[in-house]
């Protein structure tokens, strides 16, 4: 399959499938607020998404690395259609709103410890490694995009037809991402890993960055989106006293905003380095994030979007870092590594900023938010840094390239 072909398939899958993922969450999101208001309910929902991921998504990723990802990838959007229609079936049924609103929630987010590795997998194995540095800036735009413009669908569809025409639409989004999955069709190469290959000599694989500064500068990107969605409803909803469709509208410019960052990046990525992208993209992005909600409804237009740009292009530059220093039989593992850890410190961040915000505000957590992430940013990048200075940092494993089939047998 040519990479203008697998383009054309997988990042309207990837944004779908984020679509649909985040629609389910944010919908619940508001449906919590409307009911209780309180960022503390919201952030549990939040974290009984979070809680399963960081468990399983380790686990996951060594699966993803195991079995065939085209498969596994359509089995998640499968399993994500029907988990997305009990919501709806569950609240016609009279079940307790709360309990079916977690519930159905928490099915999505297992599901989806194992679709962030097998996805990021898939990539390795389907993009050539030339193309890596374009497919990665399309695919963070698909999937961010997906998951900011959610909240505009979420928002303006839950107030104006409700929860259940909504959540009939996101199981729906899975389904497609299912049918542009297997229209890719079955991969032309066997990912072998080095223990596996033959006795040969093989040539060492390009210098790459230590795994855990670049997990740890990934995975803090993860803090910022979940907890950007938890707290933005209840500040526009429970403290600016706007509707949904507020929120939608709001989110809706921010994911113009990555979109921009997205374009942008093919030119600052190549010019300034993926490190140096990631660090300062991160901090500028964390200065916007804790002055914006100081500006009531007219800085979170104007802001939002210009956060976004900003977020975006450090999120594509780390994921690239990310994508780069792993070999193709383990980067299941590394990005269910990175998911694993960067939900695990989004449940902690969540509990300490619903406390902050109790006590002093949603401005306040915003924040909080703000400064974990610039330190977490500066101390990866500092990591990072040392370890390629140091003499005594280990070389990367060999690897021995397999070749495409079609390379072997051209037409």
């Amino acid at each position: 399959m040519t990479t203008h072909r697998t383009h054309a398939l997988l990042l309207p899958a990837v944004f779908i499938t984020s679509l649909g993922n985040n629609i389910q969450l944010i919908a619940a999101a508001l449906l919590i607020v409307r009911a209780q208001g309180s960022v503390l309910d919201v952030g549990w929902l939040f974290i009984a998404v979070a809680v399963p991921q960081a468990v399983l998504s380790p686990l996951f990723g060594r699966l993803a690395d195991r079995f065939d990802r085209r498969t596994l990838w359509v089995t998640c959007d499968a399993l994500s259609a029907l988990a997305a229609l009990a919501m709806p079936l569950g609240l016609a049924m009279g079940g307790p709103r709360n309990a079916v609103v977690y519930g159905s929630n928490f099915v999505l987010a297992v599901i989806a410890a194992l679709f962030v590795p097998v996805s990021a997998a898939l990539v390795k194995e389907r993009v050539p490694a030339r193309e890596l540095r374009r497919f990665n800036a399309h695919y963070e735009m698909a999937l961010q995009s997906g998951m900011l413009l959610s909240a505009t669908v979420g928002g303006v569809a839950l107030q104006f037809f409700g929860a259940t025409p909504l959540c009939v639409f996101n199981g729906l989004t899975f389904a497609g991402s299912a049918v542009l999955v297997l229209a890719t069709g079955r991969s032309r190469r066997r990912v072998v890993a080095p223990q596996a290959a033959t006795g040969a000599p093989s040539p060492a694989a390009p210098a790459r960055s230590p795994l855990g500064p670049v997990i740890m500068l990934y995975a803090q990107g993860s803090v910022v989106v979940t907890v950007f969605n938890a707290l933005m409803p209840v500040l526009v909803i429970a403290d600016l006293h706007r509707g949904p469709a507020v929120v939608g509208v709001i989110d809706a410019l921010g994911g113009a905003g990555f979109l921009l960052a997205a374009a942008a990046y093919r030119v600052t990525g190549a010019r300034l380095g993926d490190l140096r992208l990631a660090l300062a993209g991160f901090l500028f992005c964390n200065v916007l994030f804790a002055i914006q909600p100081r500006f009531g409804v007219t800085g979170l237009l104007l802001l939002v979007p210009l956060g976004a740009f900003l977020f975006g292009q450090a999120r594509i530059a780390s994921r690239t870092l990310l994508m780069a220093s792993v070999e193709e039989h383990r980067v299941g593992r590394a990005f269910g590594a990175a998911n694993g850890w960067g939900l695990a410190a989004t449940v902690a961040v969540m509990l300490a900023t619903a406390t902050v915000t109790a006590r002093a505000g949603t401005a306040a957590g915003f924040a909080a938010v703000a400064v974990v992430s610039a330190l977490a940013a500066l101390a990866s990048a500092t990591w990072l840094r040392a370890a390629r200075r140091s003499p005594h940092s280990p070389k990367p494993l060999p690897t021995t390239p397999t070749p495409d089939l079609a390379d072997r047998h051209p037409a």
